[in-house]
């Protein structure tokens, strides 16, 4: 019955979908006319960001380390405040006076197309990390309550995302985000009250729990240091910055922007929340990654779960198509009319987009089908993306004297040094600090260096 029921939702997101995009054109596809209301950006910013680290992963770091899990979501919430105030209203003035559709385009304009190459390099390593986290998540999420295989679960999310962004790209996911973030929202938001015990959750936990369970800052492997590693990429993500130039003015990206930074600081505190839930009727879970799909099969009225599984349906499948809409567009618009074929037609954009998200999500499927940890995968896209793109999107718009070779440096160096420390150290970085950490250092030297020598 379960399965039925998500499935019918599944079916109902493509038909919206479908509908929304009928008559879809190549702009329509990449930046959505550049019509996108507050409330419309709002709500396909709140689907793309509310994913498998958001909700499962979340809630996994939760059960594990406790409160201290809030920074996962709310240190997103709080580079999407900078990317309101600061990043976002500047770089849609921009795109939208050049006709920009992709963040590779403005890189190409501000740098040169060798930058825009690398960009779009960089994109496609990391983002079928974040892509394969979403379907891995859906997929035990599906194993859990529903008895479906794990291969077939990330088959069903790959093809349910694959299908209705190709439909019509950021026209109909849009649309259907806009669904999806009333769900999810509010599936999680209802299933937090309704399992909270009596007794209240300090009483009700184990005495098995970390001293440091109820730190703020810092407990367990949670805590502030997510700031760095996530703060970054929710300020240049090629994805979000590509939403943000389908923005209809500058005053809605910021009132947009801003309606979604304020969501995901609200949010941050419940799937934790779930999470420390879930330790006090399920205390010795093998693997944390599962207190959500557990609390919502054993400890909720049967609508609710229903609902919260739902919700956590639309947080995974939203943000794939996210993911795949950063994956095609870029491959289209970079790759191949930036490279391969400069003349292409529009009409020639719009098939090469379809068929490269219809090859993303295949790619996605294998990696999911394969890999394992979700927050481990997703660390990985963050860490290089921010790292990579972080110090040459903000030097592109307030740096003057910053060019290609300064570009090319910062983004190599950034890339570089967080990769090698990511593999040596397995991610525990060096003196206590991220090597994303160590990476934006990295990144921002070599400008540095190279702004010297020209001068």
């Amino acid at each position: 019955m379960t399965l039925a029921l998500l499935l019918a939702y599944a079916a109902a997101l493509i038909f919206i979908g479908w509908w929304s995009s009928r008559r879809a054109t190549a702009a329509d596809f990449f930046v959505a006319g550049r019509r996108l209301s507050p409330a419309l950006l709002a709500g396909t910013l709140i689907a793309a960001n509310i994913g498998a680290g958001s909700t499962v992963g979340a809630a996994g770091l939760g059960y594990r380390d406790g409160i201290a899990a809030w920074w996962w979501v709310g240190s997103a919430g709080l580079g999407s405040m900078v990317l309101a105030l600061v990043v976002g209203p500047r770089i849609w003035r921009i795109a939208a006076d050049q006709d920009h559709r992709t963040l590779g385009d403005y890189l190409k304009s501000r740098f040169g197309d060798d930058v825009r190459a690398l960009m779009a390099v960089l994109l496609w390593c990391g983002s079928l990390a974040i892509l394969s986290a979403q379907l891995i998540a859906l997929a035990g999420l599906l194993e859990t309550v529903a008895g479906v295989p794990r291969t077939w679960g990330c088959v069903i999310g790959g093809v349910v995302a694959t299908l209705y962004f190709a439909a019509g790209g950021l026209l109909s996911s849009a649309a259907v985000n806009a669904v999806q973030a009333i769900v999810l929202v509010a599936g999680l938001a209802l299933a937090l009250p309704a399992a909270w015990p009596s007794s209240g959750l300090h009483a009700a936990l184990p005495p098995s729990v970390p001293s440091d369970y109820w730190h703020p800052f810092s407990g367990g492997s949670s805590g502030v240091m997510y700031l760095a590693l996530l703060g970054p990429s929710f300020i240049v993500s090629p994805g979000l910055l590509q939403k943000v130039y389908g923005a209809r003015d500058a005053r809605a990206v910021r009132i947009g922007v801003l309606v979604n930074a304020g969501v995901l600081l609200a949010f941050a505190a419940i799937p934790p929340l779930l999470g420390m839930l879930a330790r006090v009727s399920h205390p010795s879970l093998p693997n944390h990654e599962l207190a959500l799909p557990m609390l919502l099969r054993d400890d909720l009225p049967p609508w609710l779960g229903g609902l919260a599984l739902a919700a956590l349906f639309s947080a995974e499948v939203s943000t794939a198509d996210a993911v795949l809409f950063m994956l095609s567009t870029s491959l289209a618009r970079d790759l191949y009319a930036g490279h391969l074929r400069p003349a292409a037609t529009q009409a020639e954009q719009l098939r090469v987009v379809r068929v490269a998200a219809v090859v993303s999500g295949t790619i996605g499927v294998a990696i999911a089908i394969w890999a394992g940890s979700i927050v481990r995968t997703m660390g990985l896209f963050y860490s290089v993306l921010s790292a990579g793109l972080f110090v040459p999107v903000v030097a592109g718009l307030f740096a003057r004297r910053a060019g290609r070779v300064q570009a090319l440096a910062a983004m190599i160096a950034g890339a570089v040094t967080t990769a090698v420390l990511q593999i040596a150290t397995v991610g525990a970085g060096i003196a206590g600090v991220a090597p994303v950490v160590w990476g934006l250092l990295a990144s921002a030297t070599a400008l540095g260096v190279a702004l010297l020598v020209r001068r």
